[in-house]
């Protein structure tokens, strides 16, 4: 219901539910709803969680240039995760690579709050 009136925290918290299968059934397409209401309002896990379905395509095509910003938002508001990431898949993908939308690699490094 939280997250539903716009409770940021909800929102991620009922992202990660989905993301997990904790409670509810699996379903990264609804994970991905809820991250990006909360991304959009500003919260850095989320914008990271988004970085991270975009770099690997969970619920969505994978998008190197999506995924690149998400983890940019996030890693300007101090989360150091965020930070890690988009190094992490600099370090794997070449920028080339990055702007061409190809694929990556299948760890996932998500981050609930």
């Amino acid at each position: 219901k939280a997250a539903v009136q716009g409770n940021v925290r909800a929102q991620v918290n009922l992202g990660m539910m989905y993301h997990n299968g904790e409670g509810v059934t699996q379903d990264d397409q609804e994970a991905f709803k809820w991250f990006r209401k909360a991304a959009v309002q500003g919260n850095a896990y989320a914008q990271n969680n988004l970085g991270v379905m975009y770099e690997f395509g969970r619920g969505l095509p994978k998008d190197y240039i999506r995924a690149h910003m998400w983890y940019n938002i996030a890693a300007s508001s101090g989360l150091e995760l965020a930070t890690e990431n988009r190094n992490e898949m600099e370090a794997r993908v070449s920028h080339r690579t990055i702007r061409k939308r190809s694929n990556g690699s299948e760890r996932l490094r998500f981050k609930g709050m």
